[in-house]
């Protein structure tokens, strides 16, 4: 590799692809002779790649898109470069008051030094098709059948009759869109989402696990009656991760879908989706009885410089690059979330991708997986956990049982009960 050469590497996405393309040609436009090489993986051969086999200690990458489940152990282990001179040295435009205080979090150790710059935005929201719900044909049958008006749905008990009110296979049409494949992703978020809006949690103030009481029992039952019982998603849903989820809706074959915000931008791209300009979007459903709360899920990608790299002031040059309002512009206009307050209120980015009108609000409300170095490894303990309830028919309460005694296992392992 040459002083000429960056090499990036991320999770493969369309919106990602599309705008990290327009990026890097812009930012060749100043820095003559510059070669670029973009490389996508999905979800777990990019964890694996990067940081299980541990790439970024190698001069393979000089930028690295992480999720921020990774974070705290990439961290930890010194392959991702701390940031703090670079800031102070030379900023980006509007550092750090440009960026929502969500955004700024997961990328930080417990001195509060940054490892990462956001790139791609979530959190997770409710989608739904305008043309359906505002239909006074669709209305009138709604009310007809359950009594009250067809609404966005306020808790996932009514989100659920909506589901089987529009599941229509002969016509090609679904309830919700899930993302049921075990891939250690959507499916373990989902499982944390539906036992937050109950009023559960992952782990209790001592660390230990909580989730397999009634609250984690009610939430994977519920995800499984719409998979299994009432039949209500695409078809094989366990086949299906975010990104196929988000095209499965811009095919117009669902009603309704919650996943990560961006994917609304998937369905308004007119040279992409057959429902452009169709979309809803509102802060997720809440949990049903007296500690249910409305709740989303905040995860986001930032942009790293791995350890290895031999062009580290390249590298956040091209980072200071993406994070520049132009840049940020274009992650939303092709595809991806964008994460700069200037875009999020941008009149014309609203008018194109109008979840941006209720993004500053969703993110009030958002959970976020526990900012520790095992993370990773409990997640995929929750990745079996779901894939052995959706996948391979074991019962609810032994599903649960088995993967707390496992992460408490890990937790231990790792000191936390000293």
């Amino acid at each position: 590799m040459s002083a000429n050469d960056l090499n990036l590497i991320y999770r493969e996405f369309v919106g990602f692809e599309r705008a990290l393309t327009q990026q890097t040609r812009a930012f060749k436009v100043g820095h003559q002779n510059l070669q670029t090489r973009l490389e996508a993986y999905d979800v777990p051969a990019l964890y694996e790649k990067m940081v299980i086999q541990k790439a970024a200690l190698s001069s393979e990458y000089d930028l690295f898109l992480s999720v921020t489940d990774w974070m705290p152990e990439l961290i930890r282990d010194k392959v991702v470069v701390c940031l703090d001179e670079y800031l102070r040295d030379d900023p980006p435009v509007g550092w750090p008051q440009g960026w929502s205080d969500t955004l700024l979090r997961l990328q930080r150790d417990r001195l509060g030094r940054v490892f990462g710059m956001p790139y791609h935005d979530g959190p997770e929201v409710f989608m739904y098709r305008k043309d359906l719900f505002n239909d006074p044909k669709q209305q009138d049958l709604f009310y007809h059948r359950y009594g009250r008006k067809l609404d966005i749905p306020q808790t996932w008990a009514e989100f659920e009759d909506l589901a089987k009110f529009f599941t229509r296979p002969d016509e090609d049409l679904y309830g919700c869109v899930v993302a049921a494949k075990p891939d250690g992703h959507n499916n373990v978020y989902d499982f944390m989402i539906h036992l937050c809006s109950r009023g559960g949690r992952l782990l209790d103030e001592n660390m230990r696990p909580a989730f397999s009481g009634p609250e984690g029992k009610a939430a994977l039952q519920f995800y499984l009656r719409l998979l299994y019982e009432l039949k209500v998603t695409q078809p094989n849903p366990v086949e299906y991760e975010s990104v196929r989820s988000g095209e499965f809706y811009a095919s117009g074959r669902a009603a309704m879908m919650w996943n990560w915000c961006g994917f609304q931008t998937v369905a308004d791209m007119p040279d992409f989706s057959k429902i452009p300009g169709r979309t809803g979007s509102s802060m997720l459903p809440g949990g049903d009885g007296p500690r249910g709360k409305r709740v989303s899920f905040l995860v986001y990608w930032v942009m790293t410089i791995p350890t290895g790299s031999r062009n580290k002031d390249l590298a956040w040059q091209m980072m200071r690059h993406l994070a520049t309002p132009a840049m940020d512009r274009i992650t939303a206009e092709e595809g991806a979330s964008a994460t700069r307050l200037s875009t999020w209120n941008d009149p014309a980015i609203r008018r194109s991708f109008p979840y941006y009108e209720i993004i500053e609000d969703v993110h009030r409300y958002v959970e976020s997986p526990p900012q520790i170095p095992e993370y990773p490894e409990i997640n995929e303990v929750l990745n079996r956990m779901m894939e052995a309830a959706t996948g391979k028919g074991m019962p609810v309460d032994q599903s649960l049982r088995e993967a707390a005694e496992e992460i408490e296992a890990i937790l231990a392992g790792a000191g936390y009960y000293r």
